[in-house]
Protein backbone atom coordinates (compact mmCIF):
# COMPACT_ATOMS: atom_id res chain seq x y z
CA UNK A 1 0.00 0.00 0.00
CA UNK A 2 0.82 3.49 -0.31
CA UNK A 3 4.36 4.81 -1.89
CA UNK A 4 6.14 1.79 -0.55
CA UNK A 5 3.69 -1.36 -0.98
CA UNK A 6 1.33 -2.96 -2.93
CA UNK A 7 0.59 -0.19 -5.77
CA UNK A 8 2.80 2.35 -4.35
CA UNK A 9 5.11 3.98 -6.87
CA UNK A 10 8.10 2.96 -4.79
CA UNK A 11 7.10 -0.78 -4.78
CA UNK A 12 7.01 -1.26 -8.51
CA UNK A 13 3.63 -1.43 -9.43
CA UNK A 14 2.16 -3.33 -12.57
CA UNK A 15 -0.81 -0.81 -12.74
CA UNK A 16 -0.75 2.70 -13.57
CA UNK A 17 1.65 4.65 -15.76
CA UNK A 18 4.11 7.76 -15.31
CA UNK A 19 5.23 10.23 -18.25
CA UNK A 20 8.86 8.84 -17.96
CA UNK A 21 10.79 5.59 -16.77
CA UNK A 22 11.04 5.85 -13.59
CA UNK A 23 12.48 2.21 -13.18
CA UNK A 24 15.68 3.11 -15.38
CA UNK A 25 17.49 5.11 -13.18
CA UNK A 26 15.94 4.76 -9.99
CA UNK A 27 17.57 1.65 -7.45
CA UNK A 28 15.31 -1.96 -6.88
CA UNK A 29 15.54 -0.98 -3.98
CA UNK A 30 14.12 2.62 -3.20
CA UNK A 31 14.42 4.81 0.19
CA UNK A 32 13.12 8.20 0.92
CA UNK A 33 12.86 9.80 4.25
CA UNK A 34 10.91 13.07 4.90
CA UNK A 35 10.53 15.06 8.63
CA UNK A 36 6.73 14.63 10.27
CA UNK A 37 5.47 17.75 11.33
CA UNK A 38 3.17 15.83 14.54
CA UNK A 39 5.12 16.23 17.76
CA UNK A 40 5.93 12.10 18.61
CA UNK A 41 6.11 10.51 22.27
CA UNK A 42 6.83 7.13 23.28
CA UNK A 43 5.58 5.40 26.49
CA UNK A 44 6.82 2.52 28.75
CA UNK A 45 5.69 1.66 32.30
CA UNK A 46 4.13 5.18 32.41
CA UNK A 47 7.23 6.80 31.53
CA UNK A 48 8.14 9.08 28.41
CA UNK A 49 11.12 7.56 27.21
CA UNK A 50 11.21 9.79 23.97
CA UNK A 51 9.28 12.96 22.99
CA UNK A 52 9.87 14.79 19.84
CA UNK A 53 9.16 17.35 17.43
CA UNK A 54 11.98 16.57 14.55
CA UNK A 55 10.57 12.56 14.26
CA UNK A 56 10.96 11.57 10.26
CA UNK A 57 9.37 8.64 8.60
CA UNK A 58 11.34 6.61 6.34
CA UNK A 59 9.45 5.04 3.14
CA UNK A 60 11.24 1.86 1.91
CA UNK A 61 10.49 -0.86 -0.78
CA UNK A 62 8.63 -3.51 0.29
CA UNK A 63 8.39 -2.28 3.70
CA UNK A 64 6.08 -0.60 6.38
CA UNK A 65 7.05 2.79 7.10
CA UNK A 66 9.05 3.45 10.43
CA UNK A 67 9.54 6.64 12.49
CA UNK A 68 13.21 7.66 12.56
CA UNK A 69 13.62 10.04 15.85
CA UNK A 70 16.39 12.07 16.75
CA UNK A 71 18.47 10.16 19.38
CA UNK A 72 18.87 13.41 21.31
CA UNK A 73 15.11 13.66 21.76
CA UNK A 74 15.56 10.03 23.92
CA UNK A 75 15.41 10.20 27.74
CA UNK A 76 18.86 10.52 28.90
CA UNK A 77 20.19 8.07 30.62
CA UNK A 78 17.13 5.34 29.56
CA UNK A 79 19.10 3.42 26.07
CA UNK A 80 22.19 1.30 26.74
CA UNK A 81 24.07 0.10 24.01
CA UNK A 82 23.35 -3.83 23.09
CA UNK A 83 26.00 -5.67 21.69
CA UNK A 84 23.49 -6.75 18.37
CA UNK A 85 24.69 -5.88 15.26
CA UNK A 86 22.46 -6.51 12.10
CA UNK A 87 23.57 -5.21 8.29
CA UNK A 88 21.34 -4.21 5.68
CA UNK A 89 22.74 -3.84 2.25
CA UNK A 90 20.70 -0.41 1.78
CA UNK A 91 21.40 1.34 5.08
CA UNK A 92 24.41 -0.33 6.67
CA UNK A 93 24.90 -1.50 10.12
CA UNK A 94 22.84 -1.45 12.87
CA UNK A 95 23.49 -0.69 16.47
CA UNK A 96 20.91 -2.08 18.15
CA UNK A 97 20.14 -0.34 22.12
CA UNK A 98 18.08 -1.88 25.62
CA UNK A 99 15.84 0.20 26.71
CA UNK A 100 16.31 0.28 31.12
CA UNK A 101 13.53 1.90 32.55
CA UNK A 102 13.19 1.58 36.21
CA UNK A 103 15.04 -1.73 36.24
CA UNK A 104 13.00 -3.51 33.35
CA UNK A 105 15.20 -3.91 30.76
CA UNK A 106 13.61 -4.42 27.49
CA UNK A 107 16.52 -5.45 24.81
CA UNK A 108 17.13 -4.82 21.59
CA UNK A 109 13.84 -2.33 21.65
CA UNK A 110 15.86 0.17 19.10
CA UNK A 111 18.66 0.30 16.51
CA UNK A 112 20.34 3.23 15.01
CA UNK A 113 22.89 3.22 11.94
CA UNK A 114 25.45 5.47 12.48
CA UNK A 115 27.50 5.03 9.48
CA UNK A 116 24.97 4.83 6.94
CA UNK A 117 26.21 3.60 3.59
CA UNK A 118 26.70 6.17 0.41
CA UNK A 119 23.49 6.93 -1.08
CA UNK A 120 21.63 5.90 2.00
CA UNK A 121 19.01 9.22 3.51
CA UNK A 122 21.22 11.33 6.37
CA UNK A 123 20.24 8.27 9.08
CA UNK A 124 23.23 9.27 11.45
CA UNK A 125 22.09 11.03 15.12
CA UNK A 126 18.56 8.62 14.25
CA UNK A 127 17.18 6.10 16.80
CA UNK A 128 14.01 4.05 15.21
CA UNK A 129 12.05 1.75 18.09
CA UNK A 130 10.25 -1.42 17.45
CA UNK A 131 6.94 -0.11 17.62
CA UNK A 132 5.33 -3.06 19.74
CA UNK A 133 7.96 -2.93 22.29
CA UNK A 134 6.47 0.43 23.64
CA UNK A 135 3.42 0.65 25.58
CA UNK A 136 2.07 3.46 24.08
CA UNK A 137 2.94 6.22 21.12
CA UNK A 138 1.21 9.48 20.93
CA UNK A 139 1.02 11.59 17.84
CA UNK A 140 0.38 14.86 19.52
CA UNK A 141 -2.34 13.86 22.27
CA UNK A 142 -3.85 11.07 20.00
CA UNK A 143 -2.51 7.06 20.79
CA UNK A 144 -1.51 5.68 17.74
CA UNK A 145 -2.86 2.16 16.91
CA UNK A 146 -1.06 -0.29 14.71
CA UNK A 147 2.24 0.99 12.73
CA UNK A 148 2.74 4.63 12.32
CA UNK A 149 0.43 6.11 9.50
CA UNK A 150 1.78 6.78 6.19
CA UNK A 151 0.55 10.18 4.95
CA UNK A 152 0.14 9.00 1.52
CA UNK A 153 -2.10 6.18 2.79
CA UNK A 154 -5.69 7.34 2.21
CA UNK A 155 -8.81 5.93 3.27
CA UNK A 156 -12.36 7.08 1.56
CA UNK A 157 -15.62 5.55 3.11
CA UNK A 158 -18.20 6.42 0.32
CA UNK A 159 -22.08 6.09 1.15
CA UNK A 160 -23.23 4.36 -2.31
CA UNK A 161 -26.98 3.57 -3.85
CA UNK A 162 -25.20 0.17 -5.97
CA UNK A 163 -26.73 -3.15 -5.35
CA UNK A 164 -24.40 -5.33 -3.58
CA UNK A 165 -24.71 -9.36 -2.97
CA UNK A 166 -22.83 -10.96 -0.71
CA UNK A 167 -22.83 -15.00 -1.11
CA UNK A 168 -20.46 -17.49 1.19
CA UNK A 169 -20.81 -20.98 -0.08
CA UNK A 170 -23.30 -20.13 -3.15
CA UNK A 171 -26.00 -19.06 -0.75
CA UNK A 172 -26.69 -15.66 -0.56
CA UNK A 173 -26.06 -13.96 3.60
CA UNK A 174 -26.61 -10.12 2.47
CA UNK A 175 -27.56 -8.03 0.18
CA UNK A 176 -28.75 -4.48 0.14
CA UNK A 177 -28.88 -1.08 -2.15
CA UNK A 178 -26.77 0.89 0.62
CA UNK A 179 -23.50 -0.28 1.26
CA UNK A 180 -20.77 2.08 2.06
CA UNK A 181 -17.60 1.05 -0.24
CA UNK A 182 -14.63 1.71 1.52
CA UNK A 183 -11.61 2.94 -1.15
CA UNK A 184 -8.02 2.33 0.40
CA UNK A 185 -4.88 2.91 -1.05
CA UNK A 186 -3.65 0.25 -2.53
CA UNK A 187 -6.19 -2.61 -1.79
CA UNK A 188 -9.65 -3.43 -3.60
CA UNK A 189 -12.85 -1.71 -3.09
CA UNK A 190 -14.59 -3.08 0.22
CA UNK A 191 -18.23 -3.43 0.51
CA UNK A 192 -19.74 -2.67 3.92
CA UNK A 193 -23.57 -3.82 4.51
CA UNK A 194 -26.02 -2.68 6.57
CA UNK A 195 -26.27 -5.01 10.13
CA UNK A 196 -30.15 -5.22 9.03
CA UNK A 197 -29.27 -6.50 5.28
CA UNK A 198 -27.10 -9.38 6.72
CA UNK A 199 -28.96 -12.66 6.80
CA UNK A 200 -30.03 -13.50 10.32
CA UNK A 201 -28.55 -16.25 11.77
CA UNK A 202 -25.32 -16.60 10.17
CA UNK A 203 -23.01 -14.51 11.66
CA UNK A 204 -21.19 -15.87 14.55
CA UNK A 205 -18.55 -13.95 16.65
CA UNK A 206 -14.75 -14.71 16.48
CA UNK A 207 -11.91 -14.13 19.05
CA UNK A 208 -9.95 -12.51 16.05
CA UNK A 209 -9.38 -9.10 16.07
CA UNK A 210 -7.22 -7.09 13.88
CA UNK A 211 -5.88 -3.92 14.26
CA UNK A 212 -5.44 -0.88 11.34
CA UNK A 213 -3.97 2.12 12.26
CA UNK A 214 -5.97 3.87 9.19
CA UNK A 215 -9.49 2.36 10.33
CA UNK A 216 -9.18 1.07 13.54
CA UNK A 217 -10.19 -2.37 15.48
CA UNK A 218 -11.49 -4.74 13.61
CA UNK A 219 -13.77 -7.41 14.89
CA UNK A 220 -14.28 -10.83 13.38
CA UNK A 221 -17.09 -13.02 12.54
CA UNK A 222 -17.71 -16.86 11.65
CA UNK A 223 -20.51 -17.33 8.76
CA UNK A 224 -22.55 -20.62 8.87
CA UNK A 225 -24.59 -21.64 5.95
CA UNK A 226 -26.22 -24.94 5.35
CA UNK A 227 -24.18 -26.43 8.16
CA UNK A 228 -21.01 -25.15 7.02
CA UNK A 229 -19.10 -22.91 8.83
CA UNK A 230 -16.54 -19.89 7.23
CA UNK A 231 -13.97 -19.20 9.65
CA UNK A 232 -13.60 -15.35 9.96
CA UNK A 233 -14.59 -14.03 6.69
CA UNK A 234 -16.99 -11.48 7.79
CA UNK A 235 -15.67 -8.29 9.86
CA UNK A 236 -16.93 -4.95 11.21
CA UNK A 237 -15.58 -1.71 12.83
CA UNK A 238 -17.69 -1.18 15.79
CA UNK A 239 -15.89 2.31 16.57
CA UNK A 240 -14.02 3.13 13.55
CA UNK A 241 -11.73 5.96 13.21
CA UNK A 242 -12.63 9.35 11.43
CA UNK A 243 -11.58 7.98 7.95
CA UNK A 244 -13.83 4.81 8.32
CA UNK A 245 -16.92 6.25 10.30
CA UNK A 246 -19.82 6.06 7.87
CA UNK A 247 -19.16 2.20 8.24
CA UNK A 248 -19.44 1.96 11.66
CA UNK A 249 -21.44 -1.33 12.48
CA UNK A 250 -21.28 -2.21 8.82
CA UNK A 251 -20.48 -5.61 7.78
CA UNK A 252 -17.86 -6.38 5.01
CA UNK A 253 -16.84 -10.41 3.78
CA UNK A 254 -13.95 -11.48 1.96
CA UNK A 255 -12.04 -14.73 2.30
CA UNK A 256 -12.67 -18.84 1.68
CA UNK A 257 -16.33 -19.34 -0.12
CA UNK A 258 -17.19 -15.53 -0.61
CA UNK A 259 -18.41 -14.28 -3.59
CA UNK A 260 -19.58 -10.33 -4.26
CA UNK A 261 -22.23 -9.39 -7.03
CA UNK A 262 -22.17 -5.58 -7.70
CA UNK A 263 -24.48 -3.86 -10.17
CA UNK A 264 -25.16 -0.09 -10.51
Amino acid sequence: MSLTLGTGPLARPSDGQLNADLWSVAPAHALYLHPVQERIRGVLDGRTVVDTTGALLLHETGLLPRWYLPGADAAPGLLQASATRTTCPFKGEAHYWHLVVDGRTVEDAAWSYPDPVDGCPPLAGLVSFYFEKLDTWLVEDDEQIGHPRDPFHRVDARHSLRHVVVKVGGEVVAETSSPIAVFETGLPVRWYVPEADVRDGVLEPSETTLVCPYKGVASYEHVTVDGRRYPDVAWCYREPLLEARPAAGHRSFDGEGVEHEVTV
